[in-house]
């Protein structure tokens, strides 16, 4: 299942098309804004096998350069990707497809702390199985109380976020 309608929030089991659903969308992705692009990422909960997640892909998207995030809003309008600015994040810009929802992008400039942070939790989550089993916990509880505002349910899990970050670069250091 992939899609998320306006209002609500809901978690699906993680499931082998997500992986397959982000590597089509990066094709067609690469292919409309290839002269900009330096990476393309499967980040957010999709990107890590056996954890539970809003049936949406994220994507992000590394740039030259901030300002090279513009120059891309053509092609992926082309593709059916709205462009929402950088109104949330400062230093991101943020397109959606679908409704339902079903993927998200948020493009960064290459060096940007956000998406540095964004593929370190990723990574810790995939490599630590309790750390996975315990944002796998946390999730479904925030779904119980908060499964009508998104805003809640993303505000709710900060805190074990930044503390997995946190984990991260420690072991980052350490290696």
């Amino acid at each position: 299942m992939l899609g998320l309608p306006s209002g609500s929030v809901f978690l699906v089991p993680w499931t082998e098309q997500w992986n397959t659903e982000y590597q089509e969308e990066a094709k067609r992705i690469t292919g409309e804004i290839q002269p900009h692009l330096l990476a393309v990422h499967h980040i957010g909960s999709t990107a890590v096998p056996g954890l539970s997640a809003k049936p949406v892909i994220d994507i992000a998207i590394e740039l030259p350069s901030f300002e090279a995030g513009l120059r891309c809003v053509p092609g992926l309008t082309r593709i059916g990707y709205a462009y929402k600015g950088t109104n949330i994040l400062p230093d991101r810009h943020y397109f959606n497809k679908g409704e339902p929802r079903t993927h998200q992008i948020h493009m960064y400039r290459t060096g940007s702390e956000y998406l540095r942070k964004q593929l370190l939790f990723r990574d810790y989550l995939r490599k630590h199985a309790a750390a996975r089993a315990g944002y796998q916990q946390l999730k479904e509880q925030l779904i119980q109380n908060n499964g009508s505002d998104k805003y809640a349910y993303s505000d709710a899990k900060t805190d074990f976020v930044l503390s997995m970050i946190m984990k991260a670069e420690q072991e980052e250091r350490r290696d």
